[in-house]
């Protein structure tokens, strides 16, 4: 019998579910057919977005890359106090960025361009919080005025960091935030939660749309091209579920469908619009069905180790041509204090994301 021919017949292995998902070890899917970025020692890689995006930077820094951090705190302090306060976790003090309208105004904001009119959270006698970044400063700053010279210099740091990098990795995490009736200023997280008073009518809630993430990102894409024209950009999307959805009509699962889904379509036009933007799909590694929950810690949102090495075994192979899944010079068992390596990571997540706070136990 005559077998006639089709375009499938001839497809490569990746083209097929049973070949590239079903049938390998889990640690062995590989879905990135293609990743048009070269990272060696000496490019400078910032990264910023929501709180999965820490553990790219927690990689490249223990292998021996150079990830750029802008804002790393003052030298005298032990690198733990550092920690402590939030320096290093992403290129510049910026805390999450959850949203494309938070990078799209930080940038804003950053250039002159925005001047919020909520833009101090007085919390006591001598406590003042920055409403784009509550947490960035653990237990606020005594005075408006230490507050205000504190974000002078960390935005001149996020425009020296905008200027001078050669790639900047993007994970989207939400499309759901809270912005001011005044004049549109989006907060990583509610206002109430983590500082300030929430009060309705003055603080609005936006569930972000295809369009809405589209035009941000895209305006964002094109104020940083002209500004640094070599630039490149890796997008991702976090695999985090949302901790707590604020539409009451809509069970928290379809949220987070949602939420997944317009990010992730967002990130396919703008990476087929710009040809400076790559995507790579740390979001389907984690999620993917091959791996069958196992990612995930028990609570069904934190990562752990074994799905964040895959990711970035993945991104180092691809983005770096260094295959090991090991850290170059020390494993990561001996760059960790913890001996649980599953526990630290999820700890890391859980302290790290001021999402969590939407659901406290």
């Amino acid at each position: 019998m005559h077998v006639a021919d089709h375009p499938y017949r001839s497809a490569p292995d990746h083209t097929s579910w049973r070949r590239a998902v079903a049938r390998p070890q889990a640690a062995d899917v590989d879905p990135v057919v293609k990743l048009n970025v070269a990272i060696d020692e000496t490019t400078k890689v910032a990264t910023a977005g929501s709180c999965f995006a820490q553990h790219i930077a927690r990689y490249l820094k223990l292998s021996g890359f150079d990830y750029y951090v802008v804002e790393p705190g003052h030298p005298v302090l032990p690198e733990s106090v550092r920690l402590a306060n939030n320096y290093g976790l992403f290129s510049a003090r910026y805390g999450n960025i959850y949203t494309a309208r938070q990078l799209l105004q930080l940038f804003q904001r950053a250039y002159g361009e925005f001047e919020p009119v909520e833009d101090c959270w007085k919390m006591g006698q001598d406590v003042f919080l920055d409403p784009f970044r509550p947490t960035a400063q653990p237990g606020g700053f005594v005075s408006e005025k230490e507050m205000r010279l504190d974000r002078e210099q960390h935005l001149a740091a996020v425009r020296q960091m905008f200027e001078t990098l050669d790639v900047f990795v993007f994970t989207l995490g939400l499309t759901e935030c809270w912005v001011s009736a005044y004049d549109g200023a989006v907060f990583p997280i509610c206002p109430g939660v983590e500082g300030g008073e929430f009060e309705e009518g003055r603080h609005l809630f936006v569930n972000e749309t295809v369009d809405d993430v589209v035009n941000e990102m895209s305006a964002f894409l094109m104020h940083l091209a002209r500004l640094n024209p070599q630039a490149r950009v890796i997008l991702t999307v976090s695999p985090v579920p949302l901790a707590a959805t604020a539409r009451r009509d809509q069970h928290v699962l379809t949220a987070t469908t949602y939420s997944k889904s317009v990010l992730r379509v967002a990130a396919e036009t703008l990476v087929s619009r710009f040809r400076h933007v790559e995507y790579f799909p740390s979001y389907e590694i984690i999620t993917g069905a091959f791996s069958r929950g196992a990612y995930y810690a028990d609570d069904l949102r934190n990562v752990l180790e074994d799905g964040v090495s895959h990711v970035m075994r993945l991104f180092m192979r691809h983005a770096t041509g260094h295959p090991s899944p090991e850290p170059r010079g020390r494993s990561m068992q001996a760059a960790t204090p913890s001996q649980d390596i599953q526990q630290l990571a999820a700890k890391l997540v859980q302290v790290e994301c001021d999402e969590a706070a939407l659901d406290p136990e």
